[in-house]
This record gives C-alpha cells, structure tokens and sequence, in this order.
C-alpha cells in the first residue's frame, strides 16, 4: 500500500534567491530520511511561491520495510564465565537488542569467536515516523540567512504562519515552533487571503489557482515570460534577454502581471549598461531594445497582483524610476567634471583592508603584476596594460558608483571613453572585473586579462599574507570566486603563465604586510588555487583519480595540467588500462623515494631485467621529446609499451634481494621507469 505525502510551509515573503536552493535541501533531506526509516517512495515534485515552500511525494509506502539485523556482539571468552553463566556483556547485548541470552547464537571469524544475533525487525506504520520526521527535516533546511521571531527558539528563513502536512489526505500531527500542522492552506495574500484544505498535491494547484496563487515556478515563469513578449512586440521591439531576472522575478510574484511603462527621452543619453542595471538591480524591470539592439523608451515590471487599474501603477513606476535616474543624471553630469586620473589621490585615503593598506598601495601592488604578465605573453601592450591598471579602480571614487556600486568598472569604462583613452584600456577597466561569478563572460583581451589576474592574485595573497584564509563556511573576500576567475582566464587565453612563479611575485610585493612566512604563505595559495582547479574539473565530470594522479604529481601551469588531465582520461578508457595501471603502481611503491644513479647493464644477469632495460632505452627519448612539447597522449601510449616488459620483471625477478649491487640496480632501474610519468601523473593514485 502506498499513499502521496504533501508538505507545504507557509511563511513570510522569502527572498527570490533562497528559494530554488531550499527546494532542493528539502527534496534531499526529506528522501534521505525516508530511506533511512526503509519507506520506499515514489516520484518527488516541489512547489514555491514567494509565501511557501511545498513538496509532493508519491507512492509513499504506508509501512516500513522489514529488516533483517545480523548482529556480531562480545567476544564468547568474555560472554560466559567458569561456570558457562553469561556475564554483564552478554546479558547487555541481549538486552540492547530486545532477546533473551539463549537466543544468541556464536560466530566464528578471524578474530575468534563471538555472540551473534539474527533477527527479522518488522516495519512500522510510516505515518508514525513521519510525526517525527517532518519537524525534524524543516529544521535541518539550511538557508544563508535564517531568523527567530517572538520567544521561540527555533530559526527557519521567515516567520512560519502555517503548515500543511497529510498522508493519503489525513493529517500527519506534529508542532514547529508555535505552528501546528493540518490540511489548511491560504489563498493571495491581498487577492484571496482564504483558508483552502488541501488534500493532495493536483487539489492543491487546483485550489490554488482558484485563489490566485500559481505554485508551480516553472508555470509562473512560462507566463511571464508570455506576457512580456506580447508587451515587446506591442511596444515594437523584443525583450533584452535576462534569464537570471526571468528566473528571480518568477520567485517574487505568486500571480504575474506584466505593465509596460515609458523612459524618458531625456534620459537615454546616460549609458545604456547605466540604465539596464539601475532598472534591472533596483526596480527588477525588463528593458526593451530594437532589432539593431538598441535601448527602447520603455520598461516592463511584474507585479504580483491582478491590478484593476494598470494606468496607476504604470504611473507609480514611472515616478519611482524617473527620481532615480534623475540622481543618476546628476552623478553622470558632476562626475565628468574631473578626470578618472585624478581621483587616485583620494584613494590613497581609503582604507582596502585594515591590515593590507589603501586601495592606493593595491593599485601600485597589482599594476607592477600586470605589467610583468604584458611584458611575458604579449609585450606590444605594456603601456596600455599599465594605463589600465593604474586606472581601473578610479570610477571607486565617483559619485556613481558611489551612488551605484554595482556600476563599478562599467561606469570606468564609460568616462575612460568620454576623456579619450584607447578603446582597449577602457574596455579592461570593465572587464578586469571579468568573471563576474563562474561560468561568466571572460575578459575579451589581453589587457583586461593581465589586470584581471593581478588584481586576483593580490587579493588572495594579501588575505592570505594576513591570515583571512576562507574556511569552509566563510569567505568573506570571495577568495575562492578569484582563484576560479584565475584558473578560467589562463584556460581561456591559453596562457603557459606558472602559478608558483605568478603566487611568489605576489607575495614578494606584499613582504611589508605579512603577518606569515613567505613560503608558508606561498604553499597555502598554490595549494587553494589547485584545490579549484580539482572542483572546476571535477565539475566538467573528468574521473577523479586522473586529477588527483595529475595533480599530485606536478602543478605548474593550469593549460599544461589540463593538457594531462584529458590525455590520462583517454588512456584510462582502454580496455588494458586498469593492468597498465596496477603495473605502474607497483613501480612507484616499491621505489618509494627512488634510486638517482645510473643503471649498471653488467649487473642485469636475468633475461627479464635486460629486456626491461632495453624497452626503456627504446622509448626514453621519444616520451621526453613528447613531454617538451605537450603531447601527452603519444608520451603516455608510448610508456603503455612497457607495460610487458614490465609484468615480465616482476614475475622473473626479486626486486629486495640480499645483494646490495644488484638491489641497487634493479630499483635505479624501476626508478628510471617511474622517472617517466613522474611528471604527467602520480599513478599510485589511480583507482
């Protein structure tokens, strides 16, 4: 027998971006509770609006699954006394587990012999265990920011006002906080503010929408996104696409309505990128643009009630927009009145971090990096790169970006091209910013990428020379989000740029602010920039162990990392790979250390041996010229060619002899095997 569970937690307007994560914490946590109480169950859907979070499960098993316990208990020698009488230990284990000493049965193993139990644990009724497990899984919903109200002392991300919780349609009772469960759910809040009962997840949307409230996000998002396209195209243009404003907005509204409103004319001739982030950031507006791309007079909002008089609102809108891109006006206006570069001054005034300095000795720090990256990959653009980097954070002292944070660099970018600087030097004010977050737009040019990395690297070796390391739950500098920028730029540009070199510059230019040892200080960077490395490619699903072989073995320069990541990828899908590999473990642990000295060929005596000698001379010079230019593919499929030879040795010959020449020998030679991959990959990390 089986019965739907439905669970839906009524709250408080919850923030757009807390709410797809909590989605998914709940449908883990609610599955692995219920596989951990043996109740099999069926498909999962989720509901959310900004006022609930819901979950439907199906074909939920109404009792648990038998279980069948094999227990090993005590040891006998300790069960029973001289007399055969069973002890303390033997009586606690009968009693822990509900039997009697003579329903004990005895187990021999390796260790000896002791007490065992097997016993058949019949399942309960699962609406039983859910009284417990519901509570319990709302509680362990982990949110970014949650909060306590009144005098309870639970936290959830807003005040609960309600929760539904049936199984088959009947109730499941529990309390949370000062909120009992039941069947009843509640309409709009301004439309229909009603209590509806809900019997199951299909009731529930029917008596939602009933009560202007769409539960489903993805039939929210559908309908916006409808509306805003017959908006477009009545207004003669087509929506600028925004996926991650359509995806926010579909959580902010319960019932959409899409209003278009007018710009002013007067105020398009601020920068397009101004306008589209003051709308989009503020005021969660779309924005309109022609067929050639360029801005419309027009914004559309969605508003979360069915208006009765649209022209109200539109005029509402309008108001709220125009004074904010009349003070945006006035900024662009008073900000042109001096020049990007002589606002550096009045950054030697503000305080970057307290023991790092100003954001003027930063400036300094990473434009002494930027312009050692232009001279190294691309030395035609030196004086461009450091024009770039000596201006890149002026627009922080401009009342726009004061004004707008989130225009910082964009509003750079703009009055670099106003004042007549080359086209690449404002376009890397911008773009040194550039990856926003992962996955994002990439600088476009070297220029942008030299910045970009120096003023990366100087973040994460400032914080790190000061002891700000991230830890697993905080990183207030987003020092992670900068390594990743890092590694993506390099792999992006295809630049052969070594981290250890780049980290010691760094630190080098950082010596009066550390609190650490330089070389501690170093270590500690390379090894977090090489722990992302290990995460980004994990993520694009290359096996595990080829990184962590790789990786182990040298981490230098990303592209060349990389470059052995896929050629070991390749190797290990052959059908002999997984011999290839327990062959070349060997190798690597029984040399351990190994053995630097030159192999003695009058000490090789066995057949076996000498022609292990030989495959190795045969092959020696080609995987080293293969390794000098990147080919790691043909160098590993030609150390794959020693794989015979090499199971030969180890069956025709006793590598720990008495003889401590010919040890000697046969380890120098292994270690001249090893000597091989030492630098592609670690293979004793291969599983």
């Amino acid at each position: 027998m089986s019965a739907e569970l439905f669970l839906e937690l009524g709250t408080e307007e919850i923030p757009a971006g807390f709410i797809p994560p909590a989605l998914d914490d709940i449908k883990r946590l609610l599955g692995l509770e219920l596989d951990a109480a043996r109740i099999t169950y069926g498909e999962i859907r989720t509901f959310a609006t900004p006022r609930r979070l819901a979950i439907s499960i199906a074909d939920v098993a109404t009792e648990q699954k038998r279980q069948k316990l094999e227990l090993t208990g005590p040891p006998t020698r300790i069960s029973f006394d001289a007399e055969g009488l069973p002890t303390k230990a033997a009586e606690g284990f009968a009693r822990t587990n509900g039997v009697s000493v003579s329903e004990l049965e005895t187990i021999k193993t390796e260790k000896g012999e002791y007490l065992f139990l097997s016993k058949v644990v019949e399942g309960g009724m699962s609406a039983d265990q859910l009284v417990e497990i519901l509570p319990r899984v709302i509680g362990k919903i982990p949110f970014k920011k949650s909060m306590r109200w009144k005098d309870l002392d639970i936290r959830f991300v807003r005040p609960l006002h309600w929760i539904v919780a049936t199984f088959g349609g009947e109730i499941i009772p529990f309390t949370f906080g000062d909120v009992q469960s039941g069947n009843l759910s509640r309409g709009h809040r301004f439309m229909a503010p009603e209590e509806f009962t809900v019997c199951g997840a299909e009731d529930y949307i029917t008596q939602a929408e009933k009560q202007h409230v769409i539960p489903q996000s993805e039939k929210r998002r559908q309908l916006i996104e409808e509306q805003l396209e017959v908006l477009a195209k009545q207004l003669g243009g087509r929506i600028n696409p925004d996926d991650d404003l359509l995806e926010e907005v579909s959580f902010l509204v319960e019932t959409p309505q899409a209003l278009a409103g007018t710009i002013e004319a007067r105020f398009l001739q601020l920068p397009p990128e101004l306008l589209i982030t003051s709308m989009r950031e503020h005021q969660r507006y779309f924005t309109l643009i022609d067929e050639q791309g360029q801005l419309l007079p027009h914004f559309i909002t969605v508003a979360n009630t069915l208006v009765k008089d649209p022209a109200v609102v539109v005029a509402g809108n309008e108001r709220v927009l125009k004074a904010r891109l009349a003070d945006a006006m006035f900024f662009w206006q008073e900000d042109q009145k001096s020049k990007l570069e002589t606002r550096l001054e009045a950054l030697k005034k503000v305080v970057y971090q307290a023991k790092l300095g100003t954001s003027f000795e930063k400036i300094e720090r990473f434009t002494k990096l930027a312009i050692g990256l232009a001279q190294q990959f691309a030395p035609l653009t030196v004086e461009m790169t450091k024009r770039a980097a000596t201006l890149a954070k002026c627009d922080l002292e401009t009342g726009m970006v004061y004004e707008f944070p989130e225009l910082q660099g964009i509003m750079g970018r703009e009055y670099a091209l106003l004042e007549g600087e080359d086209v690449r030097v404002a376009t890397a004010i911008y773009e040194h910013y550039l990856p926003i977050q992962a996955g994002g737009d990439l600088p476009s040019d070297d220029i942008g990428a030299f910045v970009s990395l120096a003023d990366k690297i100087d973040t994460i070796c400032g914080c790190f020379s000061v002891g700000l390391i991230p830890t697993g739950t905080a990183d207030p500098y987003a020092l992670r989000r900068s390594a990743i920028g890092i590694l993506a730029i390099i792999l992006d540009r295809n630049y052969h740029l070594s981290i250890p070199d780049l980290v010691a510059k760094s630190v080098q230019l950082l010596e009066t602010k550390q609190q650490r040892s330089a070389e501690e200080i170093i270590n500690d960077v390379i090894e977090f920039i090489r722990l992302r490395l290990v995460n980004m490619l994990s993520s694009q699903h290359y096996p595990v162990d080829v990184i962590d072989a790789v990786l182990s073995a040298s981490f230098i320069e990303p592209i060349d990392a990389v470059k052995r990541i896929k050629a070991l990828s390749e190797l290990k899908k052959m059908d002999d790979f997984e011999p290839l590999a327990v062959a070349f473990k060997r190798v690597g642990n029984i040399i351990k250390g190994g053995l630097e000295q030159p192999v003695d060929p009058t000490l090789l005596t066995e057949d076996c041996e000498k022609n292990l000698f030989s495959a190795l001379q045969k092959v020696q010079g080609e995987v080293e010229e293969c390794v000098s230019e990147g080919d790691y593919a043909r160098a590993l499929l030609a150390i794959a060619e020693l794989r015979p030879a090499v199971d030969t040795f180890f069956d025709g010959v006793m590598v720990m002899v008495d003889n401590e020449l010919v040890k000697n020998n046969r380890l120098a030679l292994l270690t001249g095997i090893s000597r091989l991959f030492k630098g592609i990959a670690d293979f004793r990390r291969i599983a």
